[in-house]
C-alpha cells in the first residue's frame, strides 16, 4: 500500500523538525505523544495549528511529527515551519497564502554567543574607576 505523503523539514532556534502530512482526519502526533500532550500550553498549540487555519485544511490531513533540539517554544515554530513547508509540497498554490503570512520565512534569530573579556554576548563587567 503507497500511502501518499508529504513532507517538510522546519526549523526554528536551534530545533528541526520533520513534518509528514498524510490524508486524513486531522489527528496530530509530535515525538509518538498527541500534539495536546506535548504542547502544553495554548500559544503553542495555537502556532503549531496556524498553517492549517490559513489554508483551511484542519480536518484533512494526519500529521506525524519527529522535532529535536531546543525547548518547546522553539520546537513549536519549528513544527509550525515543516507544516508550511509540507503544504507547499502538497499543493504549490498554497504557497501565495502562507508567504503572505509569513509561514515559509525561516525565522533567523538564534541566541548571540559571549564575547571573551565579557558577561555575556552584550552585558559587559561592572567597571570600576577605583
Amino acid at each position: 500500500m503507497a500511502e501518499t505523503q508529504h513532507y517538510g523539514t522546519g526549523k526554528r532556534k536551534t530545533s528541526v523538525a520533520r513534518v509528514f502530512l498524510r490524508p486524513g482526519k486531522g489527528a496530530a502526533t509530535i515525538n509518538g505523544r498527541p500534539l495536546d500532550d506535548y504542547f502544553t500550553t495554548v500559544t503553542q498549540r495555537s502556532l503549531v495549528r496556524e498553517p492549517l487555519r490559513a489554508t483551511e485544511s484542519m480536518e484533512s490531513f494526519d500529521l506525524f511529527v519527529t522535532v529535536k533540539g531546543g525547548g518547546l517554544n522553539g520546537q513549536a515554530g519549528a513544527v509550525r515551519h515543516g507544516i508550511a513547508r509540507a503544504l507547499v509540497d502538497f499543493n504549490p498554490e498554497l504557497r501565495g497564502v502562507l508567504k503572505e503570512q509569513g509561514f515559509l520565512t525561516r525565522d533567523a534569530r538564534k541566541k548571540e554567543r559571549k564575547k571573551y573579556g565579557q558577561r555575556g554576548a552584550r552585558a559587559r563587567f561592572q567597571f570600576s574607576k577605583r
